[in-house]
């Protein structure tokens, strides 16, 4: 008798467990990215769907949102919008430390780092027909500099100001990337600055039109000043043979940052460590999905960072050992 209650009692606690299990509220997560594009989407879609198809799991619903970029990803995400965002590492450093589009309201201490990606280039394509040739040649052109919200609205901004350039100088346009190949080959611009890892299918769209067009070497001894002075960018450089139909010949030099995944400081460990285990433990798969993954490495995946690591994500690494290529100033959780 005491065998058959103990037995009882052994598939009550099994029931109660399982009904547990099967009782645990979803959680629906978002991941704010960038233009179809771009890289970012894309991104975002490749970790929805490693997430997804684990929901019995870790029950994690995961959604895409296209943004309109870096500046409103951060925002999201410090506001509750969105749960994660791919932005760029420039942005990340800015938001943190209270500069740029954040300097008036102070370092946004709650953004936290969960992993970089992949390096992303300042692309300065040109009609053949505009005369730009170099970076020098941009006064009094019709040059798109990227829509508000967009982490390339900021590097076009940078790379103007190291040349001596205003805005005022140009026939400025703040149209979205995904807008600027079609009046490029309108003849409506002469050129637009966009950041974006490579191969890009918005670089093939405007090299592949009825007007020639070329990428701009962006270097130089002004360029090499802005190196020093900002530690978020690195020189680059962008394949020739990615834009077949482009008029370059070699391949050209430029400048770029890395995009990042941020997400809040309140974020749930849970969520954001299975986030994390899911693009690590499937590292082959993910950088098997474009060609601007190929050069990453787990090690630096963990680079180009600024805010600190969430403790999610952090509980992952140390699990697996990547915790010794952090940087040990953001580790604080």
């Amino acid at each position: 008798m005491k065998k058959v209650r103990c037995y009882v009692a052994v598939l009550l606690c099994i029931a109660v467990l399982m009904q547990g299990c099967k009782g645990k509220k979803a959680s629906y997560v978002t991941i704010g990215t960038g233009g179809v594009t771009g890289i970012y989407y894309p991104t975002g879609i490749a970790i929805s769907r490693m997430v997804n198809k684990n929901f019995d799991q870790y029950k994690i619903k995961v959604t895409v949102e296209s943004t309109s970029g870096s500046v409103f990803n951060v925002n999201a995400v410090l506001k509750g919008d969105l749960v994660f965002g791919v932005v760029q590492s420039d942005r990340q450093y800015q938001a943190y430390n209270g500069l740029a589009e954040w300097s008036g309201l102070g370092k946004q201490s709650e953004l936290r780092s969960v992993f970089s990606i992949h390096p992303e280039s300042i692309t300065l394509t040109a009609s053949e027909n505009s005369g730009i040739r170099d970076i020098s040649d941009l006064k009094g052109k019709r040059i798109n500099l990227g829509n508000p919200g967009s982490g390339h609205l900021q590097n076009s901004r940078d790379i103007l100001a190291a040349i001596g350039l205003a805005e005022d100088d140009l026939s400025a346009e703040y149209v979205k990337a995904v807008e600027a190949p079609g009046l490029l080959q309108d003849e409506r611009l002469d050129a637009f600055f966009y950041t974006v890892g490579h191969p890009s299918s918005n670089i093939k769209e405007a090299t592949s039109g009825r007007i020639k067009v070329s990428i701009v070497p962006i270097r130089g001894r002004h360029i090499d000043k802005m190196l020093e002075k900002y530690p978020y960018y690195a020189k680059s450089i962008i394949p020739h043979s990615f834009y077949r139909y482009a008029l370059n010949t070699d391949d050209v030099e430029t400048v770029g940052v890395k995009a990042t995944f941020v997400t809040s400081k309140n974020i749930d460990e849970d969520i954001v460590y299975a986030i994390t285990k899911e693009v690590f433990e499937n590292f082959e798969a993910f950088i098997s999905l474009h060609p601007a993954y190929q050069a990453l490495t787990k090690e630096n995946m963990l680079k180009g960072l600024t805010a600190p690591i969430h403790k999610g994500a952090l509980r992952y690494y140390k699990e697996v050992g990547l915790d010794r290529y952090i940087d040990p100033k953001l580790i604080i959780d």
